[in-house]
Order: C-alpha cells, then sequence, then structure tokens
C-alpha cells in the first residue's frame, strides 16, 4: 500500500532530479490537498471550518506545469529525463503525460502514479503548443505533454509556497519548493471531476472528490476566502464558472443531493463536519445563495 511518506519520497526524488532548473511544480490533487492541511496545521492558523476529514490515500502524483514551460519546451527537457531515470513507464493510451512506477507487486500494488496537467487550452492560442481536450503538446516535442483543464483559468494564481522536506530513495536528506493550487482553482478542478465520476464505479462514484471539496474548503485561509471573492467577481459570466455554480447548486446545495450523499458515504467521512457550513460557503463563492462565514 502505498503511504503519503512514499508519496513524499517519489516527489523529492523527482525535485532533486531536477533541481537547478526552471521547472516549478505546482502540486494538485489528493497528495496537495495533504500538503496543504498539513501547512495549515503546522501555521496555526484560523481557517474556514473548524472539523475536518480524515486524510484520504492516493497513489497518484498530481503535477501541474504552468503554461510557459510548454510553450518554451527545451525548459522540460530535465522532466523528461528524470521521469525516465527513476524508472517510470509510459501509461498506454495516455503516453507522455501519464506514467506509472511499479511497485514490488507490479503496477497493481504499490506502484506510484504521475499525471500531468497544466491550464487551459486558451493559454496556448497563437503559441506552437497543439491542443486538444486531452492534450497539449509543445513544439519541439521534448517527451512531454500535459493535459490540459480548462476549468483552471487561475491556476498561476495565489500560489500558496510549500517547502517539502524529506529523505530521498538513498536515505540523503532533501528540501524542495513545491507550490499549491489556490482554493478556489482546487474548487472548480474539484467540481468538475466530481460531475464526470459521479457514475464511474471504477472512481467511488466521485464520492472522494466530493469528500476533496469539504476538505479544501475547511482549510482555506481567510485571506485566501477574501482572494476567492475577488476571483468570483472575475469569473462571472465565464461558461466554467457557470457550470460550477449549477453542479453546486444540483448536488451540494441540500443534504439529500447527490453531492452531499456521496460524501457521507466516503469511509473517510466523519459525523462531526460542518455540512451547513460547507454548503454554504460553497454556494457563496459559485451561485451567490451562501452566507459569509469568516
Amino acid at each position: 500500500m502505498i503511504t503519503m511518506p512514499d508519496l513524499q519520497t517519489a516527489l523529492l526524488d523527482l525535485l532533486h532530479e531536477v533541481k537547478g532548473t526552471d521547472i516549478k511544480l505546482i502540486i494538485g490533487g489528493g497528495f496537495g490537498i495533504y500538503l496543504k492541511t498539513n501547512h495549515v496545521r503546522r501555521m496555526g492558523v484560523r481557517t474556514l471550518l473548524s472539523e475536518w476529514p480524515e486524510p484520504r490515500s492516493t497513489n497518484d502524483l498530481d503535477l501541474y506545469l504552468r503554461p510557459e514551460l510548454l510553450i518554451q519546451s527545451a525548459k522540460l527537457k530535465p522532466l523528461a529525463k528524470a521521469i525516465v531515470r527513476l524508472g517510470y513507464q509510459v501509461v498506454p493510451g495516455a503516453e507522455k503525460y501519464q506514467f506509472v512506477r511499479p511497485g514490488p507487486g507490479g503496477v497493481e500494488t504499490g506502484s506510484i502514479k504521475i499525471d500531468i496537467l497544466t491550464g487551459p487550452q486558451s493559454r496556448f492560442q497563437g503559441t506552437r503548443v497543439k491542443t486538444d481536450d486531452r492534450r497539449a503538446r509543445p513544439n519541439p516535442s521534448v517527451g512531454i505533454h500535459a493535459h490540459p483543464v480548462d476549468e483552471a483559468p487561475t491556476l498561476e494564481e495565489g500560489l500558496l509556497s510549500e517547502s517539502l522536506t524529506g529523505k530521498l530513495s538513498s536515505g540523503e536528506s532533501w528540501q524542495a519548493e513545491v507550490f499549491l493550487p489556490h482554493p478556489y482553482t482546487f474548487l472548480m478542478m474539484k467540481l468538475f471531476a466530481f460531475r464526470d465520476r459521479l457514475d464511474d464505479a471504477d472512481k467511488e462514484f466521485g464520492r472522494y472528490h466530493a469528500l476533496d471539496l469539504y476538505t479544501i474548503l475547511a482549510t482555506t485561509m481567510e485571506m485566501e476566502w477574501n482572494q476567492a471573492i475577488e476571483f468570483q467577481k472575475r469569473q462571472e459570466g465565464d461558461p466554467f464558472f457557470i457550470e460550477a455554480g449549477r453542479l453546486v447548486a444540483e448536488h451540494f446545495s441540500a443534504l439529500d443531493r447527490l453531492g452531499m450523499i456521496r460524501m457521507r458515504e466516503s469511509r473517510y467521512y466523519r459525523p462531526e463536519l460542518q455540512l451547513g457550513e460547507f454548503m454554504s460557503a460553497l454556494q457563496e463563492l459559485f451561485s451567490g445563495g451562501g452566507k459569509p462565514v469568516f
């Protein structure tokens, strides 16, 4: 079984391989949420909600590349070489943007998976990067593609710097900087991920995405909440913002809505969670129907 320390070691190994380059990674997904939770706990700062879910497990590292790295693709060569040196293999059908490093029991047991993502396709207009819904392809090619996330126009805004410290696979201590997405960006991505998984039995019908939404809001600091309100004002009228509001209204506006049901079905759910406050905050950000909670 992959643990969070295993993922931290895998990430530190990768960061060690690209040290001294222009590659600064934004960490999303479950491991990004884990790092954010640790950050606010260590800082002892006030957050939006005081009750948090149990940390969930994951074997994925979601690595977001700033679009400029794909536009100036030569800068990505160290990352492509590092992935090969560290023993990662391509995932069939997702070559160049999904990689897996098999564990002792093979690909299915103890493996670590890397997903490489980037910002929306619109960021590449007028550049040599070719995009579609699945891939952003640098030109010249360097062996790395990225999956564009159109619902994340704020990917590069309000990033939180986090110092990652631990042991490399070699046993050497290492410290490196990573960046975590702003809660508003994270929420947008998770709302769409929930939409895409709510009927998928292989992905637990979106249960972990629903609970991730709660954790993201629960660990939001006051400054981040104020920034999120500013992002909201800027995004009004954007089709992805409008769709996010529809998803909140349909799935997270009452306890009997599917998103809230899925959340309570998660094995990481705790009865103490502040569901009313969560729903109010989510509606305030995306559908204008909630009440301020900070």
